[in-house]
């Protein structure tokens, strides 16, 4: 008897502990269930906009070299009278610097010299001219006598062979006499350009600015040896008008289609943290540039600068705003690129689960890049019980966080999945990680974005 009441206890025990196995495998297989974070679709303004770095370039920087050789002595006098120097501010025709210019005025006296001896050269051979034209005359009578009485008892024939030589020498002494008077026409003009060319030189040893603006740099000191031979010298550089600046910003070729003259461009820089710039499009360059097979082409935004926060070379990052949507349906890109497993896929009556790619539809991209541009299709996931459906949309632009998007079933407030997680509960246990580690939702398909972890989920 008493053996029957142990076995009957081994048994009541027994179910006991199977019983109660039984229920934490149950309860552990419920609370190690996926859950699915969940978003609501919102209705709001969306901006798309292509982000790109630039440098801020002044609209005509010109360069002032020296075309002499020399040494530095002194700089000019900027508009508030102090010394020539970086952000002096200049006219057309003020005085920069100066280059020692002793050589270059000695070479100026000395091509005086040269003029004046040349025209003393041009005044003696006008006065030979008159002299050669006296003794031709007096040739010519001598000669025209000879040949009336011609060769006779009056007149030898040796005579009158001297009258005629002598009258052909003297028009031939003329016609060199003329000659050298052309000539020193010529070494007149000589003298005068060597002349020309040595005050040029001189003037040279002064720098004036060719045009009104501000000195963005200065290269040399005084002092210093400036060599000109076969390349001109870069003194200063001089920004013509810095109240209307411009940002060289490199954009890349995939979105250099959606740029046009005239769009609207924002931009920061560091120099002004929190403060946003704002300018337009004026010219996109065609000489592309390539670096580690990158092809970029430059955009010149055109902005304006009358406070003169903005100064040259300020490193830009700019914001092209290439489409506005008003009041439209808006999703998280993840939204659009998670994907569910076969069997978290809600069954139609009659059908058996089907994969995930049978739901997609065209483009499961995060949409559309520019205004006007076709709008492309994808596919989202709300909840339905345990289980997901899709939702068929139409895509259209993306800040690249939300997108725009449109469906005859999609509704302002559904909530669309964008990830999962699994749920556990305190003691549950784990073989394959701490029950304290936070579970990370199973990540999208191969060449998809991670959906991340979105707020909002159930």
């Amino acid at each position: 008897m008493r053996r029957t009441v142990g076995i009957m206890v081994l048994v009541v025990i027994g179910l006991a502990v199977m019983g109660s196995a039984g229920m934490w495998w149950l309860r552990s297989k419920r609370d190690n269930e996926p859950t699915f974070h969940t978003v609501p679709v919102k209705r709001g303004d969306l901006v798309a906009k292509i982000s790109a770095t630039g440098t801020l370039e002044p609209e005509a920087a010109v360069d002032i070299g020296a075309q002499v050789a020399g040494v530095i002595i002194a700089f000019g006098k900027d508009k508030g009278g102090k010394e020539i120097q970086w952000g002096s501010v200049v006219e057309k025709g003020m005085i920069l610097a100066k280059i020692d210019d002793s050589l270059y005025a000695a070479a100026v006296e000395t091509a005086k010299g040269q003029l004046e001896q040349a025209i003393a050269n041009k005044v003696s051979a006008d006065a030979n001219v008159l002299q050669m034209k006296a003794k031709l005359v007096d040739a010519e009578q001598d000669w025209g006598r000879a040949q009336k009485l011609g060769p006779s008892d009056a007149l030898a024939q040796s005579a009158y062979d001297q009258y005629q030589a002598n009258y052909e020498v003297a028009k031939a002494n003329l016609a060199a006499a003329e000659a050298a008077v052309e000539q020193m026409k010529a070494a007149v003009a000589q003298a005068k350009a060597s002349l020309d060319t040595a005050q040029i030189n001189l003037g040279y040893c002064t720098i004036k600015s060719p045009v009104n603006g501000v000195v963005v740099d200065r290269q040399v000191n005084i002092g210093q040896t400036v060599v000109s031979s076969l390349s001109t010298p870069n003194l200063f550089i001089i920004a013509t008008n810095l109240e209307h600046i411009q940002a060289w910003v490199s954009v890349n070729e995939a979105d250099i289609g959606s740029i046009s003259i005239g769009q609207a461009v924002t931009f920061a820089v560091d120099a002004h943290p929190g403060r946003v710039f704002q300018g337009q499009v004026g010219q996109v360059r065609l000489n592309a540039t390539m670096l580690q097979n990158v092809v970029t082409y430059t955009v010149r935004v055109d902005t304006n600068n009358d406070d003169g926060k903005l100064l040259p070379y300020l490193t830009t990052n700019a914001q092209f705003t290439i489409g506005r949507r008003q009041d439209v349906l808006l999703v998280p890109n993840a939204a659009l690129h998670w994907s569910p497993k076969p069997n978290q896929i809600a069954p139609k009556s009659g059908q058996t689960s089907r994969a995930p790619s049978d739901f997609s539809s065209g483009d499961r991209s995060s949409g559309a890049g520019a205004a006007g541009a076709p709008k492309a299709h994808g596919t989202i996931w709300v909840e339905q019980g345990e289980f997901v459906r899709p939702v068929h949309v139409s895509v259209g632009l993306t800040d690249g966080t939300s997108t725009e998007v449109e469906g005859n079933d999609l509704t302002e407030g559904m909530r669309v999945v964008v990830g999962e997680a699994t749920r556990e509960v305190a003691g549950a246990p784990s073989t394959e990680r701490s029950p304290f580690t936070p579970q990370i939702g199973r990540g999208p398909r191969q060449g998809q974005a991670s959906s991340g972890g979105a707020s909002g989920g159930r």
